[in-house]
């Protein structure tokens, strides 16, 4: 069922369904997790009771005994629990057969041994699920979708034994509608395998089409459909049966003998929700119901007598059909008798979380009837959707309810619809005679112009009155081209308001006479004061969009600025201490922002080469600043004698201390002699330089160090390498390697294999080599040295 309730105006601006749909729906997971727990504890709470009446022990006594067994039989706490709860014998229940040896008593069986145990963790997932059943159509349902894959199942049905023998279907999944009509009543015949298991209170397997035909009557149009099926009582504490649970299978092989362990193991957790239920009903009850039935047979219009379903935890989920009137039709079209004993929700689901279900709990609750606002109704006539206007009533009766549908005549509907749109577009129609003076508004009206309508409604001379001093030239101009001249009327304007100001509109015309003088206006009146309020919220952020663009532009243009006057990149390669030394810089193609990434190649007053490559954390004006601090004191510190460990234990304190204590930095600093070939090198967080020597690449050895500005106490140590002529040595910052969810392992692999030509003693020049690396999309600033020793055959710069 699906309705639309003609609830009444409120004004005021949207709220933000959005961020609502967000609350409701962390407060329906709590809710249900709540709601879990709380079944959950009522499920031991019985099972601990049960115990406690058996054998006459504390409840503290119980639950240990509950856990004794749970641990001995390989069970969670949950399945212990429905099984002491299935294996209670109602009084008075005779049983099939006088009890075995190995039937189940109160001791709990003995271990199974290694490999014939069903799938745990599958059962433990059914126990967890069987708290929120309620009823025995929850529970095929809730059986077909824990049962695991290789149980091949796809239907199942449940059969009760009736009073007088025979069996009624009281839940089944899987299954169509026109099987479940077929099957629903089951005269005690012999031949059914079903009530065999019942009677012999054993397990029945037919696994063989051709022979089962003979001996029983397949369920299926035609039997082949499942080829193979079970039937397993469910017994109490192996006493009686009064329930069969069949499984049908589509697959064409035996059961296996695991899949039949698991099979009866889920059939004995049912039995705990099956006993909790009470399927069972007296005769004297069914008679009582087959009468109140009748009486529901020869009423006239829709009324359903509706049977409450509770959880373990008694909470309403759902609602029962137990009689209807041959006028009544769910949303598919069933009608009358055939929507017994099927639930509220089932047949009409589109009511779940209207008025209307609310009002059934709340007269269940209160036992006040409820009448619902009129709504439309979708349903089947003749094979076709039809669209109709109710109403609907609720009223208790004895522990249910009564639910009755009033359809209302064509001119109820037209005018509730009139009603929808004036709600639903928050406008309110009007109308002026000219003649007589005589105004009609709506009720919409009034509330759209928030006016009492006890002061009644506004002459059309004195509308312009309702709007703020500043529009009434505008209303007052065109009420007057609409009367005198006959001019459509669509205007905007502002009207007072207890909550602020209102924006409305109105849209009029004029109706004239047979000599064409205008002698009525009618029209509307709407409230777009949230419209309004989104256009001028929509332009002040456009406005503020683009102020943060200019400023955003304008402190890239000061950092990019600062960083070519702070770090000038040469346009040919730089020769230094007999190297050739190639200077890439790329700045990030994404974003505003400036990078703190940098390099110095310098040659010092001994001869010896100094090379610097680093990267301070963040990007802007700040990441520039701190980039010059770290690189002109780097070089004036080696320059002035300082060790590459000194400088970077002093560089550290110096970030430490700076206007951004909070700030970081990465670097590489290393001093290359020529006389010997000897590269000295300490590093600060730093990606290690990638050495290509003779065709092959490997990265060198990384000395200890921390990242800059990362402690106090930090500490750092010095690694050395000597360099052969044709050695190529390549320092970068991590924009080279590093990807979005990627392992920087994978990026230095990555260099690594660009850096060497296949098959070739050389390596890849240094623009192919970023061309091979880089994406099109670069995230961040890459910069580059690469150091090439002349080969033998090279004359040195």
């Amino acid at each position: 069922m699906t309705s639309e309730a003609a609830r009444p105006s409120e004004a005021g601006p949207l709220p933000d369904l959005a961020a609502l749909a967000k609350v409701v729906a962390r407060q329906r997971a709590e809710l249900d997790r709540l709601q879990e727990k709380t079944a959950t504890s009522v499920v031991l709470e019985r099972a601990r009771g049960a115990l406690m009446a058996r054998t006459g022990c504390s409840l503290a006594a119980a639950h240990e005994e509950l856990q004794r067994r749970a641990e001995e039989a390989r069970r969670t706490l949950l399945e212990e629990c429905w099984i002491t709860l299935g294996d209670l014998a109602p009084s008075g229940r005779t049983a099939v057969r006088p009890p075995r040896a190995d039937d189940v008593t109160d001791r709990p069986p003995s271990p199974a041994p290694p490999g014939a145990e069903p799938d745990g963790e599958a059962l433990a997932r059914f126990a967890r699920a069987l708290v929120r059943v309620g009823g025995p159509q929850d529970l095929a349902r809730c059986l077909l979708d824990h049962l695991p894959p290789d149980t091949g199942a796809e239907a199942v049905m449940i059969f009760t034994r009736l009073p007088a023998g025979g069996l009624e279907l009281v839940g089944h999944a899987g299954v169509d509608d026109v099987l479940v009509e077929q099957w629903r009543r089951v005269p005690p015949l012999s031949g059914i395998a079903a009530l065999d298991a019942l009677d012999s209170g054993e397990a029945r397997w037919l696994e063989n089409t051709s022979a089962d035909r003979w001996r029983y009557q397949l369920i299926g149009e035609p039997a082949e459909r499942w080829p193979t099926r079970a039937w397993l009582p469910v017994t109490n504490g192996g006493r009686s049966a009064d329930v069969a649970i069949g499984v049908l299978r589509r697959r064409t092989e035996p059961f296996t003998p695991a899949v039949r362990r698991h099979l009866l193991a889920a059939a004995r957790l049912c039995a705990g929700p099956l006993r909790m239920f009470g399927i069972r009903q007296d005769p004297a009850i069914d008679a009582e119901a087959e009468a109140v039935r009748t009486v529901f047979d020869r009423l006239p219009g829709a009324s359903v007598l509706l049977t409450p379903l509770r959880s373990p935890s008694g909470d309403v989920e759902d609602f029962r059909v137990d009689a209807a009137t041959a006028d009544t039709s769910d949303a598919v079209g069933r009608r009358g008798r055939e929507l017994l004993g099927m639930r509220f929700l089932e047949c009409w689901p589109g009511t779940a979380g209207e008025p209307l279900w609310q009002g059934c709990l709340d007269t269940l609750t209160s036992g006040q009837p409820y009448e619902s606002e009129p709504f439309a109704r979708q349903h089947v006539v003749a094979g076709g959707g039809e669209l109709s206007t109710y109403s609907a009533r609720v009223a208790r009766l004895g522990d249910g309810l009564v639910l009755n549908w009033i359809r209302h005549d064509p001119s109820d509907r037209q005018e509730q619809r009139l009603a929808d749109v004036q709600r639903l577009g928050n406008l309110g129609w009007a109308s002026w005679h000219l003649v007589t003076d005589e105004v009609n508004w709506s009720s919409q009206v009034f509330a759209v112009l928030g006016r009492d309508p006890a002061r009644g409604a506004v002459p059309l001379a004195q509308l312009p009155s309702l709007a703020l001093p500043a529009d009434m030239p505008a209303v007052a101009r065109a009420v007057t081209d609409l009367v005198l001249e006959g001019r459509r009327c669509d205007v905007p304007f502002r009207s007072p308001a207890h909550d602020g100001t209102r924006h409305l509109r109105l849209v009029a015309e004029t109706v004239p006479d047979d000599r064409g003088t205008p002698v009525e206006v009618h029209g509307f009146v709407q409230d777009i004061t949230a419209q309004r309020s989104a256009e001028l919220a929509l332009v002040a952020s456009e406005r503020a969009i683009l102020t943060q663009q200019g400023v955003l532009q304008a402190e890239r243009t000061m950092a990019a600025r600062l960083q070519d006057a702070l770090l000038p990149l040469p346009k040919e390669p730089v020769h230094l201490s007999g190297l050739r030394v190639d200077i890439a810089y790329l700045p990030a193609q994404s974003g505003l922002n400036v990078g703190g990434d940098w390099f110095s190649a310098i040659q010092l007053p001994d001869g010896d080469a100094l090379f610097v490559v680093g990267d301070v954390a963040g990007h802007g004006v700040d990441a520039v600043a701190a980039m010059a601090l770290l690189r002109f004191t780097a070089k004036g510190m080696v320059i002035t004698g300082s060790s590459l460990t000194g400088a970077l234990a002093r560089l550290n304190a110096l970030l430490l201390h700076s206007r951004d204590p909070q700030g970081t930095a990465t670097m590489v600093l290393a001093r290359y002699d020529p006389r010997e070939r000897r590269l000295v090198w300490a590093q600060a967080g730093h990606p290690p330089p990638l050495l290509v020597r003779d065709g092959e690449a490997r990265y060198l050895d990384r000395p200890f160090g921390m990242l800059l500005g990362a402690a106090d106490t930090a500490r750092y140590q010095e690694s050395e390498c000597l360099l052969e002529p044709g050695d190529r040595l390549v320092l970068y910052t991590d924009g080279l390697v590093e990807r979005p969810s990627e392992c920087i392992d994978d990026g230095l692999e990555r260099l690594a294999r660009a850096a060497v030509l296949p098959g070739a003693a050389g390596s890849v020049p240094l623009g192919r080599l970023l061309g091979a690396l880089l994406e099109p999309e670069q995230r961040d600033d890459v910069c580059v040295l690469d150091i090439r020793v002349p080969g033998e055959d090279e004359r040195p710069a």
